[in-house]
């Protein structure tokens, strides 16, 4: 259980060179707890630095990429750490992803939710299977965020009717956006995912690196500042009580469910 990552170093986990793989393993349901978050940030940026590595592949065990954080944890917090250090978390994490400094594919099967949408969000590539689906609950959860990173994947309206709504868009209907490289089977998602990855680390490992950064620096949205600003809101929900009262009708519902449009 937690994050475990395989280099080009040991072909036995990783037989392509240039690549990395980062896996995701929090049973039940992949939702972190903060150290989770924390882990899943050093582990993308160590492997962002090997120069070795020129294409990082982020992928999850079960039955689905990510259900974004660990709400009991927050609920066994009667004050305030928990939430700090989810917010500062997911912060990093999210940032690890888009300030890698190799490209970073994304493999996503099954539900893709709340902080999952913050992490494929900031990914270059996503590769998705045909049962994934993607959401933020945040408004049920009685939290805030991730709209930076919904943003990137749907049109402006599509993604405010998506948040307001805490409703699911499936891999076929973010593929028609353009956002979502590949549909398929969930059983070649790995497989996929590491035949785009081998594609891109073909390149020179140098000159990849200054593509990602060229790429990063002419995106419209600064996504680590557009973030955290929303955050804010998810802190002052939570210091004035409302955040407590939608939360705690969380715990019969089930971390993967969603409502389709």
């Amino acid at each position: 259980m937690g994050v475990s990552t395989s280099s080009p170093e040991s072909p036995a986990a990783s037989p392509d060179k240039g690549i990395s793989v980062v896996t995701v393993d929090f049973p039940p349901v992949n939702a972190l707890p903060v150290q989770g978050w924390h882990d899943l940030a050093d582990a993308i940026r160590t492997a962002g630095r090997d120069p070795d590595v020129r294409c990082v592949v982020l992928a999850a065990e079960g039955r689905g990429f990510n259900a974004g954080v660990d709400i009991k944890e927050l609920q066994r917090d009667a004050g305030h750490a928990s939430l700090v250090g989810a917010n500062r978390g997911c912060a990093e994490a999210f940032a690890a992803v888009y300030e890698c400094e190799v490209p970073v594919v994304a493999a996503v099967g099954g539900y893709c939710l709340g902080g999952g949408i913050g992490l494929v969000g900031n990914a270059d590539v996503i590769v998705a299977s045909d049962d994934a689906t993607f959401g933020l609950p945040e408004l049920d959860r009685g939290a805030l965020g991730a709209a930076t990173h919904l943003a990137r994947l749907v049109p402006q309206h599509l993604m405010r009717a998506l948040y307001y709504t805490s409703r699911t868009a499936t891999a076929a209907e973010l593929h028609a956006h353009g956002s979502v490289w590949k549909v398929i089977p969930r059983d070649q998602l790995l497989g996929e995912a590491l035949s785009l990855a081998r594609e891109i680390a073909q390149k020179d490992g140098s000159l990849i690196r200054l593509a990602k950064a060229a790429i990063n620096g002419i995106d419209p949205v600064d996504v680590r500042r557009s973030y955290r600003f929303e955050q804010g809101f998810t802190f002052e929900a939570n210091l004035i009580g409302i955040a407590d009262r939608v939360r705690n009708t969380f715990g019969n519902t089930s971390h993967e469910e969603g409502k389709k449009p």
